[in-house]
Formats: structure tokens, C-alpha cells, sequence
């Protein structure tokens, strides 16, 4: 349990899968009526529940299974926040695309008001997390979702500034209006710097594993190293001509067509 490797690529394999089951899920409702999105956001409560637990069991556990589970309750917590985000539940006030034309300053107020909502519950599981396992023996739930959300934030901004490859088939009905935050363009010098701290991240996290003083603590350095290895993966393809989309766009049913009114 305490291999490396397997830890590796076992991090690898629930990143792929867990983010092809929920991009599955939203694709479903997106297809079925109008409630599906708020029955997947009702249905997805106990992974709340079970990150809750998890964080708060997975601080006194400095072993192989603590880290496990810290992993996975962080992972539960995240997964949560995103299918109410891409369900339309947890978005933020300005549910309207933004017009084009805008001075920097109101397109980024129009952006931010966007997602206001999510970011605030990402906020509040962030330092949530860090009491439940402050002072505790084993913190890799608050270090995973702190990570996942230097991440997520380091991405939105090179979305909002433009990056030249947005995945937009995935952006589901509920939250259509956010595509008009997104602006395809050159790379800007933001995506130089996220890259570069994802790098340095990646690197030092390594580092940290390899002179861990316990299998455990190696293990836990391990999982977090891999997982900051994704998120760099993930803002190289915003940038490498790579077909990443078919990763998951294979496992998820067609998007069905939006209906159109005839005017007479």
C-alpha cells in the first residue's frame, strides 16, 4: 500500500475517472428534463458527508489508509462543488453571458459575479478543512484540496485571459453563459508563470517524498506530487495541440440537440 508507484498511478487513474463521472452525469441530465441537474446536485449530498468524515478520521491516521483516505475525501468534497457548479446550482448571481465590447475591469467584475458562489464554498471547505485537521498527524485532505484549488484558480484566470485551446464541448446547458468568460487567444505571460508554479510545485512535492523519513509520509508527498503533475498536465493543454477532450469524450452519451423556435 505504501508503493510509490502504485500511489502514482493510482492517483492518475481516479482523476480520469472521477472527472469522466461526473462529466458523464451532467451530460445525462443535460439530456433529460429540466430537473436532472438539481436531482444529481441532491444525489451527490453524501459525498459531502462521506468528505467530512474522512478529513476528520484521515488527521489522526498517519498510516498508508489515512492517506488514502484524506486523498479520497478531499477528492469526494471537490467532486461535490463541481457537479453543482456544472449543474447550475452553485454559480453566482450573473447568470448572463457577457457582452462583447467590455472594458477589462467590467468583463472581470462580470466574470467573477459569474462563479461568486462557487468560489465561496470552495473557500469555506478550504478552511473547514484546514480546522478539522489542524494539528492533526495526517493533513493530506486540506493539502489535496488546497492544491486542487491553486489549480482551479491558476485555470480560470488563463481562461478569462485567454488561452488557445478551451475543451468547450463539455460546459454544460446550466452554465452556457460562461463560455462568454472565456476568451480563445495567444497565450498570454500568465500561463508562463502557472505552469512555472505548478512545475515548482510538482518538483518540490517530489523532492519532499523522496527524503521522507517513513513509508507513510513518502506516501502522502507522493500522492500530492502526482496529483500536482495533473494539474500541470492540464494547463500544458491549454497550450499543446493534443486531442486531451477524447480522454473522457468517448464514455459520454451525445449531446442533444438544443431546440429552436420557428418564427413565423
Amino acid at each position: 500500500m505504501t508503493s510509490p508507484l502504485l500511489a502514482a498511478l493510482g492517483v492518475v487513474m481516479v482523476w480520469w475517472l472521477s472527472t469522466g463521472l461526473i462529466l458523464w452525469r451532467v451530460r445525462v441530465a443535460d439530456n433529460g428534463p429540466a430537473h436532472g441537474h438539481l436531482h444529481s446536485v441532491i444525489g451527490g449530498i453524501p459525498l459531502l458527508g462521506f468528505g467530512l468524515w474522512g478529513a476528520i478520521l484521515s488527521a489522526a491516521q498517519p498510516s498508508a489508509f489515512g492517506v488514502y483516505l484524506g486523498f479520497a475525501a478531499a477528492l469526494a468534497l471537490w467532486a461535490w462543488v463541481e457537479l453543482a457548479f456544472l449543474s447550475g446550482i452553485l454559480t453566482g448571481p450573473n447568470l448572463t453571458p457577457s457582452p462583447e465590447g467590455l472594458a477589462p475591469r467590467a468583463r472581470f467584475a462580470r466574470a467573477l459575479l459569474a462563479v461568486a458562489w462557487h468560489e465561496l464554498a470552495l473557500a469555506a471547505i478550504m478552511l473547514g478543512l484546514i480546522w478539522v485537521q489542524w494539528g492533526g498527524q495526517n493533513n493530506v485532505a486540506a493539502g489535496t484540496f488546497a492544491l486542487l484549488l491553486v489549480a482551479r484558480t491558476l485555470a480560470k484566470i488563463n481562461l478569462f485571459l485567454g488561452v488557445p485551446r478551451i475543451n468547450m464541448q463539455f460546459i454544460p446547458r446550466p452554465i452556457a453563459h460562461i463560455k462568454s468568460h472565456f476568451r480563445l487567444a495567444p497565450a498570454t505571460g500568465f500561463l508562463s508563470i502557472s505552469i512555472a508554479i505548478l512545475t515548482i510545485l510538482t518538483a518540490l512535492l517530489s523532492l519532499l517524498a523522496l527524503s521522507a523519513s517513513t513509508p507513510e509520509t513518502r506516501l502522502g508527498y507522493t500522492v500530492l506530487a502526482a496529483l500536482a503533475a495533473l494539474a500541470l498536465l492540464e494547463h500544458l493543454f491549454m497550450v499543446l495541440p493534443l486531442p486531451d477532450a477524447k480522454l473522457w469524450a468517448w464514455m459520454l452519451p451525445k449531446a442533444k440537440p438544443s431546440i429552436k423556435t420557428l418564427k413565423e
